[in-house]
C-alpha cells in the first residue's frame, strides 16, 4: 500500500516535471492537465498498490463506456415518460462513444505481426460496427429506438475487451483477401444483430398492442408495419453480406473444412439456409409476425454459434 504523504510527493514531482518541460505560455494549462492526470494515476495506485500511468487504451475504454451509459440513461428516461429523445443529441453522444470505442479497439487489435482478434475483442469490434451502422441508418430510417438496446451492448463489450482475461489469442495475417473476408463477416454479423434487436422490439410492440396496454416505450415506435419492413430490410442486407462472406471464405481461406474451421463453416452455412428460407417464405408465403421473429432468432443463434461458440471453445477450453 502507498502512504498518503508518498502519493502527494509523487503527484507534486510529476506535476512540476511536466511544467518545467512546457513552454511558458502553456504553463498554466500544463499544470492543470498534468496535475489532473497525476491525481488519476495516484488514485489508481491506491487501488493497485503502486504508481502506474493510465494507458490510452484504458482512458478511451472508460470514456466510451461512460458515453454509452449517458446516452442510454438519457434515451431511457425520455422514452419511459413517453417523450421523444432529441435525435441530434442522441446521435452526437453515440458518435463520440463509437469514436472512443474505435480508438480503444485499435490499441489492442493492431500488433506488429497482425490482428490480435480474441473472443472479447471480436465481440467488441462487432458491437462497435453494429452501433456505427445504426447511427448511420438514423439519418434515413427511424431506427433510433434500437440504440436503447445497442448502447448497453457497446458498453459491456468495450469493458470486457479491456478487463476480461484473454484466452488463446489468434494472430490473423493481414492479407487483403483475408481482411476482406473478415470485414464482410463483421458487417454480416452486424446486420443480423441489428435485425435481432429489431425483432425483439417488434415482439414487445406486438405483445403490448395485442393486450392494449402500450407503455411509454412503444408510444414513440413507428407503426407495426414499418417495424416489420425494417426487420426484413436488415435481413436482406445481412443475407447478402453473409453470402459474400461465405464466397470470400471459399476463395481466400485455406481449407475451410479443416478441423478447427469445419464447425464454423457448417454452422454458418446452416444459418445462411435458415435466412434464405425465411426470406423465401416472406416473399412467397407472406410470412410475418411471430413466425418471422422465430426464424430470425434461429438463424442468429446458428450464426453466433458458428463464430463465438467455436471461438469460445478454442480459446478458453481447448487453448488452441
Amino acid at each position: 500500500m502507498c502512504s498518503a504523504s508518498l502519493r502527494r510527493g509523487q503527484v507534486a514531482d510529476y506535476s512540476e516535471d511536466c511544467v518545467w518541460r512546457t513552454p511558458r505560455r502553456q504553463v498554466a494549462w500544463s499544470f492543470v492537465l498534468c496535475g489532473f492526470y497525476a491525481k488519476l494515476s495516484a488514485f489508481r495506485a491506491c487501488l493497485t498498490g503502486f504508481m502506474l500511468p493510465l494507458s490510452p487504451s484504458l482512458l478511451t475504454t472508460l470514456a466510451a463506456a461512460c458515453l454509452y451509459a449517458a446516452a442510454t440513461l438519457y434515451q431511457g428516461t425520455r422514452l419511459a415518460t413517453g417523450a421523444k429523445a432529441n435525435k441530434r443529441l442522441l446521435v452526437t453522444l453515440g458518435v463520440l462513444a463509437v469514436l472512443a470505442h474505435s480508438v480503444s479497439l485499435i490499441t489492442y487489435l493492431l500488433t506488429p505481426i497482425g490482428l490480435a482478434l480474441d473472443f472479447f475483442s471480436a465481440a467488441s469490434l462487432i458491437a462497435a460496427a453494429v452501433i456505427a451502422l445504426t447511427l448511420l441508418a438514423c439519418s434515413r430510417i427511424p431506427v433510433e429506438n434500437l440504440l436503447l438496446l445497442l448502447f448497453p451492448l457497446g458498453a459491456a463489450t468495450v469493458l470486457l475487451a479491456q478487463f476480461a482475461p484473454a484466452g488463446t489469442v489468434q494472430i490473423i495475417d493481414e492479407e487483403p483477401g483475408i481482411l476482406a473476408h473478415i470485414l464482410l463477416s463483421i458487417l454480416a454479423y452486424g446486420m443480423f444483430t441489428i435485425a435481432v434487436f429489431q425483432a425483439l422490439l417488434l415482439l414487445v410492440q406486438d405483445h403490448q398492442l395485442k393486450h392494449k396496454h402500450p407503455s411509454g416505450l412503444i408510444k414513440n415506435f413507428p407503426p407495426l408495419q414499418t417495424m416489420e419492413s425494417l426487420l426484413f430490410g436488415f435481413l436482406w442486407a445481412g443475407w447478402s453480406l453473409l453470402s459474400l462472406s461465405l464466397i470470400s471464405g471459399w476463395l481466400f481461406v485455406e481449407n475451410l473444412f479443416a478441423q478447427h474451421l469445419v464447425h464454423k463453416t457448417l454452422l454458418a452455412c446452416l444459418a445462411w439456409i435458415v435466412f434464405s428460407v425465411l426470406l423465401w417464405g416472406r416473399n412467397r408465403l407472406g410470412w410475418r409476425g411471430h413466425k418471422a421473429i422465430r426464424w430470425t432468432l434461429a438463424g442468429f443463434c446458428l450464426l453466433m454459434l458458428a463464430y463465438f461458440g467455436s471461438k469460445l471453445v478454442r480459446e478458453y477450453i481447448l487453448h488452441i
